[in-house]
């Protein structure tokens, strides 16, 4: 099993390359890195352009699904499984790369984890120009228990996954361009410590978790 951690953004809504912040003695990216060396045979890391030969990664593109395309091309093509995790994961533990892949080899075309969601969710009309106040107006409200919020690391048969790839299109997930292709997904347990870190206060909260279950005192 191979895993391309995708770490290939500028940052714009953290403010800077959030994968190279300060974590834990090291950096988001290393981390999130380390992680997937721990329970991979080879791991492929896509960072931006300009940073490839520093970080010895693959030079992403313009959009994620542009960078997990060009992290797939440096995967050995006798890879059977591959897992594909967001850099900005960095919190994402052993057990639920276990967990996917254990899917996959199970049958599965790709497993995702996903943890359920809380909140009331609203589907906005989109023919509704928002403003700063406004967001829009309400359509439909879709039943909570059938919704999850999807993570990474997210594992594929990797034959999947390289066809749903040379269809060159974008999503916000590669589990997506698999179902768009006639695949099956499964869903699998999540964290919800498994925090994607998209702006400053997230990062602080990683930091805290950490230095808790460090300390001993994580609740």
């Amino acid at each position: 099993m191979w895993t391309v951690v995708v770490g290939g953004g500028s940052g714009s809504r953290f403010g800077r390359p959030k994968q190279y912040e300060p974590l834990d003695g090291r950096r988001v990216i290393d981390v999130s890195r380390q992680v997937a060396e721990s329970c991979s045979d080879g791991v492929v890391t896509v960072v931006p352009a300009e940073d490839a030969e520093r970080e010895g990664g693959i030079a992403g593109g313009a959009t994620r699904s542009a960078s997990v395309r060009a992290g797939l091309a440096a995967v050995p093509v006798d890879a059977d499984v591959i897992c594909v995790h967001d850099a900005a994961r960095p919190l994402a533990t052993r057990a639920i790369y276990q967990r996917v892949v254990d899917a996959v080899v199970s049958g599965a075309d790709a497993a995702i984890p996903a943890v359920p969601v809380t909140d009331t969710i609203k589907t906005l009309d989109r023919a509704v120009e928002p403003s700063d106040d406004l967001l829009g107006a309400v359509v439909s409200t879709p039943d909570r228990s059938r919704l999850v919020a999807v993570q990474t690391p997210q594992a594929f048969r990797a034959s999947r996954l390289r066809a749903a790839h040379e269809r060159e299109i974008d999503a916000t997930d590669d589990a997506a361009l698999v179902e768009v292709a006639g695949g099956h997904v499964v869903v699998v347990r999540g964290e919800p410590t498994n925090l994607k870190i998209t702006e400053p206060d997230d990062l602080e909260w990683a930091r805290r978790h950490l230095a808790d279950r460090a300390t001993g005192s994580e609740r």
